[in-house]
């Protein structure tokens, strides 16, 4: 193919009285490139295809086939058109669907790529927004539930380890993020979780109410069903998340992974840039409302197993429970804003114990279950002789006796008469 340039020069030098041949080893084409150009049989900026392309051949029937039903499989159609004739390999059908366009766009299914769409203005604290990152595999063996809370404004984000997302969860979690921002925005804008807003509906959940006024929020807005981009910050705020820190974290428990999280956000998140600001920097410049002193004493209730040591694993510390509870399970049900938590067993309070900081690693046992676990072991203890192992015990007389009458007949030894063989022997002899 011959550039415009390379098109007027040689149009130029045939002018002049250059064969053909002359201006071939002068522009270094080949001769029937150069007499091509010359006839007008072809045109610069033009690649000639070597052969028909046997998507011609199929495209009406494909272009058909998507206009009565827009989802059809290209798999599907791949199929189609490999009965009609087609021969080329999937890729090669696949790129020509995309390159030719033929898919219509369903604006119900997609999301927000290829929509029209504008960059929603937030003002500053104006608006939090929340939502979950379920992370199935962890290096402690559970799944993990983290809260995310984004400022739309700034973007600046702060997250919480939790290990569910029933609503008594989530308000922990709402709590913890909100005294890490050091106030909240005057909207929250959620999910359609069913945990705030009822299933189907616009309406904020009876039981969430009392959550939102406690801190002060003048509403909660539920995202439009199928309109993800509404939360746009949140979602990006996960996927940065997830990619720049929970991909590469050294992390072995929740309390570890709470830590590394936080120093994320403080040192790495908050430093992003915004034209000529950080993000942090942004961030101060919202105004949030002030939190309430105390917590909204939401109750969380959680199943653990009891230890063969009688404790109880908790939020990265251990707690005594009475040694009769060993492999059993206990309810733990803790107030958020109160110091102790209640363990309880077939319905009935069984302790009391005042909770460690989260992640301290501490054993904290009450005496008096050191002491009844110490007389549990106690009274297993055997002070006799164990059994000499490597004796020479064989059968009984009795035992043998036994085995007799078990065998009856089977277990007589028996009789040969060395007459009776001579006889039988000289009689066979010729």
């Amino acid at each position: 193919m011959l550039t415009s340039e390379e098109d007027m020069e040689i149009s130029s030098l045939r002018k002049r009285g250059w064969s053909i041949s002359a201006i071939a080893r002068h522009t270094g084409r080949d001769r029937k490139t150069v007499r091509a150009y010359l006839s007008g049989q072809r045109e610069p900026g033009v690649r000639v295809v070597a052969e028909d392309d046997p998507f011609d051949r199929v495209e009406p029937y494909v272009r058909q086939r998507l206009k009565d039903d827009p989802h059809v499989r290209a798999t599907v159609l791949f199929a189609e058109v490999g009965g009609l004739g087609y021969g080329r390999a999937y890729p090669t059908f696949t790129r020509q669907l995309r390159d030719r366009g033929l898919r219509p766009h369903c604006e119900a299914c997609s999301s927000s790529n290829g929509r029209a769409h504008v960059d929603i203005e937030h003002p500053a604290g104006e608006e939090l927004q929340w939502d979950w990152l379920e992370l199935d595999e962890t290096p402690w063996g559970d799944k993990a539930f983290v809260l995310v809370g984004a400022l739309s404004h700034s973007g600046k984000f702060r997250v919480w380890f939790s290990d569910a997302a029933d609503q008594a969860h989530l308000v922990v979690g709402i709590d913890e993020v909100l005294r890490r921002f050091g106030g909240t925005a005057k909207r929250w804008r959620v999910d359609r979780m069913a945990t705030v807003i009822k299933p189907g509906t616009n309406e904020v959940q009876r039981s969430f109410v009392p959550v939102a006024k406690h801190y002060g929020v003048t509403g909660v807005d539920p995202c439009p069903p199928r309109h993800g981009n509404r939360k746009g910050v949140v979602e990006k705020a996960i996927d940065y998340l997830t990619q720049s820190w929970w991909r590469t974290a050294r992390v072995r428990s929740p309390a570890e992974a709470q830590a590394s999280a936080d120093r994320f956000c403080v040192d790495v998140a908050d430093a992003r840039r915004r034209g000529d600001v950080t993000v942090g920097e942004l961030a101060d410049t919202e105004t949030l409302l002030g939190l309430p002193a105390a917590p909204f004493p939401a109750e969380v209730v959680v199943v653990r197993t009891v230890a063969a040591n009688a404790l109880v694993s908790l939020w990265g510390n251990r707690y005594s429970v009475p040694p009769g509870l060993v492999g059993g399970h206990v309810q733990v049900r803790w107030r958020l804003g109160v110091e102790t938590a209640d363990f309880h067993a077939g319905g009935v309070r069984v302790t009391t114990h005042r909770l460690a900081p989260r992640g301290a690693q501490r054993t904290v046992r009450l005496p008096e279950h050191t002491a009844a676990l110490e007389n549990v072991v106690l009274a297993r203890f055997n002070t006799a002789q164990p059994c000499r192992r490597k004796l020479n015990r064989p059968p009984s007389d009795t035992a043998l006796a036994l085995a007799a009458e078990l065998l009856g007949d089977r277990g007589v030894d028996p009789i040969i008469d060395l007459d009776i063989y001579r006889q039988i022997t000289e009689d066979d002899t010729p």
